[in-house]
Formats: C-alpha cells, structure tokens, sequence
C-alpha cells in the first residue's frame, strides 16, 4: 500500500499534514490531536472525518512520510504497520 502526504509549508517545510492517500484512498486531516518531536522525526496524531485516528511521522532528512499506527473510532492503536512502504511526498503546497 502506498502513502502520500500533502502538506501545508508555512515558514518551514511540510509543516503539518493537510491530507493523506493510502492507495487510491484520499483522508483529509480534520484535527491535528497531538504532535512530537525526536531527533530527525516530528510525529502526528490525525483525526479524518470517519473519526479514526493515525499516525503518521515524517523523517526529515530523508523527507519521507511513514504510517506509524491507526485506531478506528472507538478503538485502540493497532501495531505499526509493516508492509506500508513510505515514499518521497514532495506534494506540499500552501493552504
């Protein structure tokens, strides 16, 4: 499965996720719920409009998105998942 993320870039680069693909499948970002930092990483808890939250965490220097785990509404956070390849998501564009 792939993921793509698009981004709003304010006065750094991918700044916070806007919207996100898995596979042909397109998820707006409705709430930002929480986001950290480690060294090299910034990671976000997302809510999409069906409630189910993900997160995703972006490594810098390679600038490249990962999906790190997902709860459906309701639910607890599965595992990572493994068999996600992260791509290069250059698709950032002011909002």
């Amino acid at each position: 499965m792939l993921l793509k993320v698009a981004c709003y870039s304010g006065y750094k680069g991918e700044e916070r996720p806007v919207h996100f693909w898995l596979g042909d499948t397109c998820l707006e970002v409705e709430t930002i719920e929480d986001r950290w930092y480690s060294p090299g990483c910034t990671v976000f808890r997302v809510v999409v409009a069906s409630g189910d939250r993900y997160l995703l965490r972006y490594h810098e220097g390679q600038q490249t998105w990962e999906l790190q785990g997902f709860r459906a509404a309701g639910g607890a956070f599965a595992a990572p998942i493994k068999h996600l390849s992260s791509i290069d998501t250059k698709i950032t564009r002011g909002v």
